[in-house]
């Protein structure tokens, strides 16, 4: 059973960065899919940024792209998310994904058939 551990998450101000990382356990890491969601309170989950399992592949919502950048470290087992210029809109618990389905099938379907860290909290003052 594949296990994903969110890390990284605290309080910064706006135009402040963080650095996100989900360590992943249980599955072969390199033959699995990788994604970043969010939810902010009230709001319904949002897929935010995905990677393929070689890397050659991402992909990123339009509120995030040119300030977010996915990677991962099939030797470390680890995914990342570096979050540049933050929001206060941005305030929201950060979830990352996990899908040993194909790249395109598995970023249609937003991780539908995924499996889902305990999120880790990232809140954005003004």
């Amino acid at each position: 059973q594949v296990q994903l551990v969110e890390s990284g998450g605290g309080l910064v101000q706006a135009g402040g960065s963080l650095r996100l990382s989900c360590a992943v356990s249980g599955r072969t890491f390199s033959n699995t899919v990788m994604g970043w969601f969010r939810q902010a309170p009230g709001e319904e989950r949002e897929l935010i940024a995905a990677i393929s399992r070689s890397g050659d592949m991402t992909f990123y919502s339009e509120s995030v792209k040119g300030r977010f950048t996915i990677s991962r470290d099939n030797a470390k087992n680890t995914v990342y998310l570096q979050m540049n210029s933050l929001k206060p809109e941005e305030t929201a618990v950060y979830y990352c994904a996990a899908d040993k389905r194909a790249y395109s099938l598995v970023v249609r379907t937003q991780f539908r058939s995924g499996s889902w860290g305990q999120g880790t909290q990232v809140t954005v003052s003004s």
